[in-house]
């Protein structure tokens, strides 16, 4: 074997073991996220939603937003695909290197008020505090207390420009304050995630009633 074959095995031998180490960091943070289903961009059925464009995606997808800490807010009806654009979305960005949470609003509220006296809830809030992404979905589909809307404001702060925010939420902004309570802590809630922030207003019927699967 002369030398240029054998530098050319050495290099294929670095390449494959660049390769499986960057597969398994993959790996771990993908676990990590805690995605509840893996959702692909390329499965988005952008014929059926047309309240936000597949331009819009792909400029998304460059996920330069994520240095810069823009936040996404999401807003819409059930069925829409929200939760499908904020996970695919965190699934890109994990293969491009970045650590990703994905948590619903009500089990965000169950670590915030047990992370003091749950191991497992101090570690997802670790997990979560570490992110350069955190998506919170299912913002306003189960009603908070005034010491969960607390909780949630004090989450929001210490996130507020350490990391970029996803938000699925089926209220409007105007609703917030029905929601979370106090005029006061909504205002200060929506002045750190609107900061630097894109909105996406999403209407239309129901993916899921439309396409729904029968026995029959």
């Amino acid at each position: 074997m002369n030398d240029s074959s054998y530098q050319d095995v050495l290099l294929s031998i670095l390449e494959s073991e660049i390769y499986l180490k960057d597969k398994k960091a993959q790996e771990r943070r993908l676990k990590f996220a805690g995605f509840p289903v893996i959702k692909k961009i390329e499965d988005f059925d952008f014929n059926f939603q047309k309240s936000i464009t597949k331009k819009q995606i792909n400029r998304l997808l460059e996920m330069d937003w994520i240095d810069r800490m823009y936040n996404l807010i999401l807003l819409g009806p059930p069925g829409l695909g929200k939760t499908h654009i904020s996970i695919s979305l965190g699934y890109r960005a994990i293969e491009m290197g970045y650590k990703v949470s994905f948590v619903t609003m009500d089990s965000l509220m169950h670590t915030l008020k047990t992370q003091e006296i749950s191991r497992k809830s101090k570690g997802k809030m670790n997990r979560i505090l570490s992110s350069s992404l955190v998506i919170i979905d299912e913002l306003g589909y189960l009603p908070i207390t005034r010491e969960e809307a607390n909780l949630f404001f004090q989450l929001i702060s210490s996130l507020h420009e350490q990391a970029s925010i996803i938000i699925t939420s089926n209220k409007g902004l105007e609703d917030w304050t029905e929601l979370l309570g106090d005029p006061a802590l909504t205002t200060a809630v929506l002045d750190r995630i609107t900061h630097r922030c894109e909105l996406f207003n999403m209407s239309g019927k129901s993916y899921r009633l439309e396409h729904r699967e029968s026995l029959f």
